[in-house]
């Protein structure tokens, strides 16, 4: 596979198009720490590492409203292995006025858009989705 993270996105995507209580993805530190961020922000309810063989999976618990809507309506790849994008503190805008969100991989870890603004600190940006 050579974009695990986008895996992870396409993962979540269609999981939220058939409206899934939950979807598993193999597990990895960048993929935790997106998760954390989506869990930090309000877009999935929890999520946890199963261990099982060969490799450790990661549930993510998806968000829906009370009639059942969807809370991550987009959810779109930025950074790509073809072509990197990297954005520093003051180049960071909010993504639709402030109801969506870009995350990032940042020497504090990864990070929403609205923390990296907070801590000063830029890097590659991995994701938006509102």
């Amino acid at each position: 596979m050579t974009d695990p993270i986008a895996d992870m996105l396409t993962r979540i995507r269609n999981a939220v198009r058939v409206e899934r209580p939950s979807v598993e993805v193999p597990a990895s530190k960048v993929k935790r720490g997106l998760a954390e961020v989506l869990k930090r922000e309000g877009y999935i309810w929890d999520w946890e590492i199963i261990d099982v063989r060969p490799c450790p999976q990661l549930r993510l618990h998806l968000k829906y409203g009370p009639n059942g809507e969807r809370v991550i309506r987009h959810i779109r790849r930025v950074s790509k292995p073809g072509r990197r994008v990297y954005a520093g503190a003051d180049s960071l805008r909010p993504v639709l006025n402030g109801l969506g969100i870009s995350i990032l991989s940042t020497s504090h870890g990864v990070v929403s858009d609205r923390e990296a603004r907070q801590q000063r600190v830029g890097g590659e940006v991995l994701c938006e989705l509102w």
